[in-house]
């Protein structure tokens, strides 16, 4: 680490975590203690940085100190109560991932139904109060899709030109970046790249693990997942040689059917769901955990 950081290559990691609760314990799920703990660690032996200065190191080949950007994916209500205002009021930057269509509806997640443990999911309202405190909000599909089942070019356009322009009227912001579900080697198709990258989206996230380090194309974002077993976090984040060079290739050929791309959606719904958490009380539970300072915010860009 020290050799890297001396020739200003130091690795970039990008950790990814789902749900902040204390109920419902499940695989996707971490301790509010838990992840405290884990940003508390990253906060005295990195520097936290937002996932878009992840990306500006990487394209300027330039990475000075080791560094760590922090994302969520899915979009849990739960994350509301606690983890949120926590990063908020600790001025920790933050890329939020969610479905548009389960924002939308209100529907649950499959893998929740089938584990017997349906949990609510964020709202419009949620999303662009936690947008007001300097959170970024991404596009994680709009069913949380997974890519290698889908085989049509409109099935594509959907899941994410559409679903990023709807995103985007929720909001009011512009999005810039995009979380694959599962995000595995399969799921990151050459098909799913290009196609994010012509509909304007700044980077794309994977999930299978791995480290950014200088002379990686930018546009791709390896992630490492947030994992509570805190040895195993700290592996990856003392930089292992043997995960380096053991990092997947991603599929370099694909097959997708063409047809007549629909045109994207005009108009959002408006949801009517009664949302959990305002703008409001966003920063009065930031306020009560320890500081009301907001984030930077950033304007909406052309």
């Amino acid at each position: 680490m020290r050799e890297l950081t001396e020739e200003n290559r130091a690795p970039i990691s990008v950790l990814f975590y789902h749900r902040v609760a204390d109920t419902h314990p499940n695989e996707w799920t971490i301790s509010r203690d838990q992840f405290v703990r884990h940003i508390e660690y990253c906060r005295e032996h990195f520097e936290i940085i937002s996932l878009g200065e992840a990306q500006t190191r990487l394209q300027q080949k330039r990475s000075p100190r080791p560094a760590i950007a922090i994302t969520f994916d899915d979009g849990y209500a739960e994350n509301m109560r606690f983890a949120i205002p926590w990063l908020i009021c600790n001025r920790i930057p933050c890329t939020y991932f969610v479905a548009t269509e389960h924002v939308r509806s209100g529907r649950p997640f499959a893998h929740d139904v089938e584990n017997r443990c349906p949990l609510d999911v964020n709202t419009i309202e949620q999303l662009r109060a936690a947008s007001h405190c300097g959170i970024e909000i991404g596009l994680h599909t709009a069913n949380h899709a997974d890519f290698s089942r889908i085989t049509t070019r409109s099935e594509l356009e959907t899941e994410i030109v559409d679903a990023k322009m709807d995103l985007e009227i929720m909001i009011g912001e512009r999005v810039n970046y995009f979380a694959v579900p599962y995000g595995l080697p399969q799921q990151m198709r050459p098909a799913v790249m290009q196609t994010a990258r012509d509909c304007g989206l700044r980077g794309i996230c994977s999930a299978y693990g791995g480290y950014n380090m200088v002379g990686d194309d930018p546009f791709h974002i390896r992630r490492i997942h947030g994992d509570p077993d805190f040895i195993r976090l700290r592996n990856w984040l003392s930089f292992d040689e043997r995960k380096l060079r053991q990092t997947p290739k991603l599929p370099t050929e694909d097959v997708i059917a063409e047809r007549e791309l629909r045109s994207p959606s005009s108009a959002c719904p408006v949801n009517n769901r009664t949302a959990i958490v305002t703008a409001a009380d966003l920063l009065e539970n930031a306020s009560l955990l320890g500081g009301s300072s907001l984030l930077p915010k950033t304007p909406l860009q052309a």
